[in-house]
């Protein structure tokens, strides 16, 4: 007989915390091993019981959620599930602190109509997925103290690219579980004088995309905002993120956006960012893979590399979920594999024509 998953449930209010604990114990997967009504506690049970998942509200007392997913992830890393409201702008900017933490995933707070929409069954799917992905220490992974790794079968490089140009016309990211903090500290090491404009793909469930542009603009030098349809590329400065559900990509040096097809069950899709990147820029472009869980990316990082654009993929030391990245390595996309420390000085050297 399997194990079940053991799960700490980290929550203020005693009427949601009953409901998390009813639905979650209802799943024989799954056991419920603790219950904490503050930050303080929670993190003092992690410590003691040592689940495999946290549950985990924002606005707490004695020590809030932001807080306490700080002290999980730097003492005792354990995979953590936001269980958030996402109406309050402050609570989302609080959330986008707990994912820059080592929070790993996010979904909404039950309200009244669990039956109807299925909330039940996206809580349960969510803990078992996120149970599954090994958690790295989050202050290990600043400082990329490497962990050790099977050697990866990569695809040969493909042929000699055309020669670039040396002019950047634009850096374009992707990236998916444990990205938000990787986005972060990439954009705080570019310089503010940084020219190129940045083209962001970050998956997050919905609802709780619509205001992560507004939250990396209060902590970056580089003015942060969602993309808008039409708008030339050559006009375009700082970092233009695809809004939530819609593609992002170039076509005849305009930013569009569209409800295209998801790709990988995404949209918006870091392939349709990275392909289109490809076609339009060749080799005045740059592709950067991060963190992130399944296969998007890879393939359209691998369209860059083809068309003479440089390519960046995270190294799986400080990679949260070493999914993505592995991806585009094993096809020959990656021209280079940086830990996430090294990634932002990487950037700033191609953009002022320091790399070949």
């Amino acid at each position: 007989m399997n194990v079940p998953i053991r799960v700490l449930v980290v929550e203020d209010s005693l009427t949601i915390r009953k409901r998390l604990v009813e639905v979650l114990g209802e799943d024989p997967e799954l056991q419920v091993v603790g219950e904490a009504e503050d930050g303080q506690r929670g993190v003092d049970l992690c410590r003691a019981l040592r689940p495999d998942v946290v549950t985990l509200d924002m606005m707490m007392p004695v020590m809030t959620g932001v807080e306490a997913a700080e002290q999980i992830m730097a003492y005792c890393p354990t995979p953590i599930l936001v269980v958030s409201a996402s109406t309050n702008r402050g609570e989302l900017f609080r959330t986008y602190d707990a994912l820059a933490a080592g929070a790993l995933d996010v979904l909404e707070k039950p309200g009244g109509h669990e039956l109807a929409d299925g909330w039940e069954g996206r809580l349960r799917a969510a803990v078992k997925l996120v149970s599954r992905i090994k958690v790295i220490t989050h202050l290990r992974g600043r400082l990329a103290v490497a962990r050790p790794s099977a050697p990866l079968e990569v695809a040969p490089v493909p042929p000699p690219a055309p020669a670039r140009a040396g002019r950047l016309r634009a850096v374009a990211v992707g990236g998916s579980t444990g990205s938000p903090g990787a986005v972060l500290e990439i954009l705080q090491a570019l310089p503010r004088r940084f020219a190129a404009p940045v083209l962001l793909v970050v998956h997050i469930n919905e609802p709780f995309g619509r205001a992560f542009a507004d939250w990396l603009d209060t902590q970056s030098p580089l003015r942060v905002r969602y993309a808008r349809d039409r708008e030339p590329l050559e006009a375009a400065s700082g970092v233009l993120m695809a809004p939530p559900g819609q593609h992002l990509f170039l076509e005849r040096g305009l930013l569009r956006l569209d409800l295209g097809p998801e790709r990988h069950s995404c949209r918006p899709s870091v392939d349709v960012l990275f392909e289109s990147v490809a076609r339009e820029l060749g080799p005045d472009g740059l592709a950067c893979l991060l963190t992130g869980m399944g296969r998007d990316g890879a393939a359209g990082m691998l369209a860059v590399r083809r068309a003479g654009g440089r390519t960046i993929a995270q190294d799986e030391a400080t990679s949260v979920v070493f999914g993505m990245p592995r991806e585009a390595i094993l096809l020959g996309a990656a021209e280079r594999v940086l830990p996430l420390g090294e990634i932002g000085d990487a950037l700033a050297a191609a953009e002022a024509g320091g790399l070949p």
